[in-house]
């Protein structure tokens, strides 16, 4: 091939390979507790509904298992974990599980047990995993909050996993964005939440 040619088709090979990153399907598995459930939201109106339409919109190759469950602890996404990796073979795993746990004022530790022992899970079954933080309110006492928010940075570090601090940033402060029960967000807050997951996802939505 000619040199001129040879360093014309060297962009588009570079375009090509750029877009292939997208293009190559993913199943992205989201397990999660009722702020990922839509918990007294009407359908389609959660982060993950949105997330959806957003790689939809964005021309993303990606489809979204929602296997959140209203009131799941760390304990029993642990649980179920294994047989959903075994239906459905995700490339990405988001584990947002903790807050029930942190309301119910379980150990740290237990939690902390949990959540890595599902990232290994995902991992050994070839998937990427992305941690989504909690807080707790300061009524939990200071101590508590702040080992139990800790806890996701540490096991992200130690796993090298990807995460997303606080899920709630920017919405956890505004008592207008709760629902009555002051625990869920309403819909508007949704669209908050996906702000603070994306930029954590979509890197990982382009490795291959």
């Amino acid at each position: 091939m000619p040199r001129r040619r040879l360093l014309l088709c060297l962009p588009l090979a570079a375009l090509l390979c750029a877009a292939s990153a997208y293009s190559a399907p993913k199943t992205v598995l989201v397990l999660g507790d009722s702020l990922s459930a839509e918990y007294g939201l009407q359908r389609g109106s959660g982060w993950v509904a949105l997330l959806e339409r957003r790689l939809a919109t964005q021309g993303i190759a990606a489809g979204i298992v929602n296997a959140s469950v209203s009131g799941e602890t760390t304990s029993g996404g642990r649980a179920r974990l294994p047989a959903l990796l075994e239906k459905y073979h995700p490339q990405i795993v988001v584990i947002e599980l903790g807050a029930n746990d942190g309301l119910r004022g379980l150990p740290v530790a237990a939690a902390e047990a949990n959540l890595s022992a599902m990232s290994v899970q995902a991992k050994q079954a070839g998937a990427r995993v992305l941690l989504v933080g909690m807080r707790m309110p300061p009524n939990y006492g200071r101590d508590y909050a702040d080992k139990f928010f800790a806890l996701y940075a540490k096991l992200a570090k130690e796993l090298k996993a990807p995460l997303v601090p606080f899920m709630l940033e920017g919405v956890a402060d505004k008592a207008q964005l709760f629902q009555a029960d002051r625990l869920h967000p309403t819909a508007e807050a949704h669209p908050l939440i996906l702000a603070n997951i994306w930029p954590q996802l979509l890197p990982m939505l382009k490795t291959r």
